[in-house]
């Protein structure tokens, strides 16, 4: 996708580096080395002055419409094997990014995941799972186990390397060919970190559970009490398949595309921040709260609504040029990435750090108010930007 080439932001006065290309490292622990396809190598430009990689994308090749996204509790049910009393309700409209059949992908096992973390909920809950989980279902750890850790310019949710990542993913139980079921009791916003990380690391056979653990209670199924620890797994991670910017690639493609700011609208404004130390947002960047891809029931809207959303956004950017998402720290962005997907709007990038990483960084403008803040295609002021006060 792509859009009007906005004049350059002078509130910056870096000297930037040509294109130079990065290597995938492999991950300890595999038979072979667990590298992305050559043509999933990602590429940046290197600041002279800060070393930071600028645009980082990884192009794994794939379907244009790429593999399911979710999975609906009827379908899963009869994947494990368990009956909804009363019958099986009827199912939505058919759609390409839900998962069908009677048995998944591949036909090999499944494996669960309970990733309960929120705001709202002060973080993570490993409490309720204890109480209650899907039967069989592993406990995810959103800070320990879907996150790295670094300086506060990282952001507070940073990419694991991928040497942990693909050790975790072994002690969860994942074997080559299995098949991922990611849930949260949020609408998936929570859970989708899970699966992007997932499909970063080659696990294709990933999906989010619609509607979460509401929607398996409601259909009536039962829950598991206590801990899960599964057999470890053989599964080899090959990382680097989801696009992917840091904080100079977001400002690139907010200036030269569409750069979606997925927070509620009250932190975009910046008239509050409970969390990072700066309130606002990056300059240019687009209110699109991912709560707004769900329905009352916490289930991902029809693909046609979410066309229609992201057609309100998107209306004038040209296609080929790039779109990217952040949020506060690259859990619910990962979210919109998949809804975006859900849409068929594909190639979407994540912005890891997102805005804990980006006003973290002094050297950073930061823009506040209802609007994009910085230049228009014209060279006009659009919006404001805030002083940067601590």
């Amino acid at each position: 996708m792509g859009g009007p080439t906005a004049a350059p932001d002078t509130t910056r006065g870096r000297r930037r580096s040509p294109p130079v290309s990065l290597a995938i490292r492999g991950c300890r622990g595999c038979a072979q080395a667990c590298r992305g396809p050559e043509t999933g190598t990602r590429v940046g430009a290197v600041d002279s002055q800060s070393r930071s990689h600028t645009v980082v994308e990884s192009a794994a090749p794939a379907d244009p419409a790429g593999p399911p996204l979710l999975v609906s509790v009827e379908t899963l049910a009869a994947w494990l094997g368990h009956e909804i009393p009363g019958g099986t309700p009827p199912a939505r409209a058919a759609s390409p990014a839900f998962a069908s059949g009677d048995r998944p992908e591949g036909g090999r096992g499944v494996v669960l995941l309970d990733v309960r973390w929120s705001v709202a909920a002060g973080g993570a809950d490993h409490a309720a799972y204890l109480r209650g989980h899907l039967p069989g279902a592993v406990y995810v750890s959103m800070d320990g186990d879907l996150a790295g850790h670094g300086s506060p310019q990282d952001g507070r949710h940073p990419l694991p390397t991928p040497a942990d990542f693909a050790e975790t993913v072994r002690r969860w139980g994942v074997d080559d060919g299995d098949t991922v079921v990611v849930y949260d009791d949020c609408g998936g916003t929570s859970a989708a970190r899970a699966w992007w990380l997932l499909r970063h690391a080659g696990i294709r056979s990933s999906l989010v559970l619609d509607g979460g653990l509401a929607a398996w209670r409601d259909a009536g199924l039962a829950l598991q009490a206590g801990e899960v620890i599964p057999a470890p797994g053989s599964a080899c991670a090959s990382w680097g398949r989801m696009p992917v910017v840091d904080a100079d690639g977001a400002e690139a493609i907010a200036e030269a595309g569409l750069l979606l700011d997925a927070r509620a609208p009250e932190r975009y404004r910046g008239e509050t921040e409970p969390l990072d130390p700066v309130a606002g947002h990056i300059p240019r960047a687009v209110n699109l709260p991912t709560t707004g891809n769900l329905d009352d029931d916490g289930r991902l809207l029809p693909q046609e609504d979410l066309a229609e959303r992201f057609a309100a956004v998107t209306a004038g950017v040209d296609e080929d040029a790039p779109v990217a998402v952040y949020c506060g720290s690259g859990v619910t962005a990962a979210h919109q990435v998949m809804a975006m997907a859900a849409a068929g709007l594909h190639g979407v990038a994540l912005f890891p750090g997102s805005w804990s990483a980006w006003c973290n960084d002094p050297h950073r403008p930061v823009a506040t108010g209802p609007e994009p803040a910085g230049s228009a295609p014209d060279g006009s002021a659009v919006g404001s930007l805030a002083p940067r006060s601590r």
